[in-house]
């Protein structure tokens, strides 16, 4: 089998086309690039709050026991996506199920600023 770049026959090959930089290209998402990923799941996380013990507690807990979570009631809920926050809600029941409200939406600036921490 020949190779087809040292081959004389290669006129297919061809260069990619790039666009200049310093043409004033843009940059960044347009609609149609947007529909690509529009299908692609992810996973969306509600974190009600957290808390720390010892396995000795852990291994204590039984049936009706309450885990003291360090969120105060009332407080926003932070709403993950793939584990990078993206906005903070409230709880609300919707036809007998919980559901989440969203009340702030984080900026690309502000998640941004959380990676880079």
């Amino acid at each position: 089998m020949s190779d087809p770049v040292n081959n004389s026959d290669a006129g297919a090959v061809k260069r990619a086309p790039f666009n200049s930089l310093d043409s004033g290209a843009t940059i960044g998402a347009t609609g149609s690039d947007l529909d690509m990923v529009m299908d692609v799941p992810v996973q969306i996380t509600v974190e009600l709050g957290r808390a720390r013990m010892q396995i000795r507690n852990l291994l204590a807990l039984s049936y009706g026991a309450v885990i003291e979570l360090d969120i105060l009631a009332g407080e926003p809920l932070e709403i993950m996506v793939n584990g990078c926050l993206v906005a903070q809600g409230e709880v609300v029941i919707v036809n007998e199920r919980y559901g989440v409200r969203l009340t702030d939406i984080v900026t690309p600036t502000e998640r941004l600023r959380k990676v880079n921490r």
